[in-house]
């Protein structure tokens, strides 16, 4: 009688919620939600305990000349999240659209999950020649050289959810040269004299995701577009899914699904490389 008392009275494990939308992954105990694309994540029978992973679209490179790369996408940072049952909405950003010629660049468009904190859409790279027309995001866009003269420099954008802009370089001799974009974990590179500034390095704290899902770039995500050069020695380079700068080139796209920023274009008639679009992963235990 006493242990069927005991048994009655003892705790009992709330049974687990049953959860729903995404590609679903299992590896190392969790499982993931990946969203790559607008959808739903549906949870009944209970609370479920997760962390959420939100990646908005990278920023636009600049056109032509030298340009600067685009920020990445914003990653802001939320802890444990505690969601009851219901259906949560989720918006995957998409990348800051190329641009062709003078045309003003396009930020990254946000993500979301449900009212968690929006991720910021990545800032377009700044234009050659335009002192101040790199734009803040999530991680600010590089901007273009001034062109005022040798050793003039252009204004970088400023990141809310990552980092900012490197700023771009107007060397003699028609030389020029854009900055990086900006990543999650590190600021794009100055232009200089013979080399365009790399775009910024990404996130790197959620490899282990990235290998249980396949996603990102080699392991990260949320990296800066390279900018471009004109008669400059080497184009900046990407990080983390951002595009790669332009010489004599246009610039590159970013990575889909990873928010990386597109590259810059370098000499005349280039086009900027698309920001990548972002992604969200719901983590929880299998």
């Amino acid at each position: 009688m006493l242990n069927i008392l005991a048994a009655q009275l003892a705790p009992t494990t709330p049974p687990a919620p049953t959860v729903t939308g995404g590609t679903l992954f299992t590896s190392g105990g969790f499982n993931y939600r990946v969203f790559t694309a607008n959808g739903t994540l549906g949870v009944t029978g209970g609370t479920l305990t997760c962390d959420i992973l939100t990646i908005a679209g990278g920023g636009g490179g600049a056109a032509q000349y030298y340009s600067g790369g685009g920020g990445a996408g914003g990653v802001p940072t939320i802890a444990t999240q505690s969601l009851a049952s219901a259906n949560y909405t989720i918006t995957i950003g998409a990348g800051g659209a190329a641009v062709s010629s003078s045309t003003a660049t396009n930020n990254g468009s946000d993500s979301q999950m449900g009212s968690t904190t929006a991720a910021t859409g990545g800032g377009g790279g700044g234009r050659y020649s335009m002192t101040t027309d790199a734009k803040n995001g999530g991680s600010g866009g590089g901007s273009g050289g001034d062109g005022g003269g040798v050793g003039a420099y252009g204004t970088a954008g400023t990141g809310s959810q990552g980092s900012n802009g490197g700023r771009g370089h107007s060397g003699s001799g028609g030389t020029g040269s854009g900055g990086g974009g900006g990543g999650y974990s590190g600021a794009g590179v100055d232009g200089s004299g013979t080399n365009g500034g790399n775009g910024g390095t990404g996130l790197t704290t959620y490899s282990s995701w990235a290998s249980a899902t396949s996603t990102g770039v080699g392991g990260n995500y949320a990296g800066g577009g390279g900018g471009g050069v004109l008669n400059a020695t080497t184009a900046g380079t990407a990080s983390a899914g951002g595009g790669a700068g332009g010489k004599a080139a246009n610039g590159t796209n970013g990575t889909a699904n990873t928010g990386g920023g597109g590259g810059g274009g370098g000499d005349a008639g280039t086009t900027g490389g698309a920001g990548g679009s972002g992604i969200v992963i719901v983590r929880y235990a299998a």
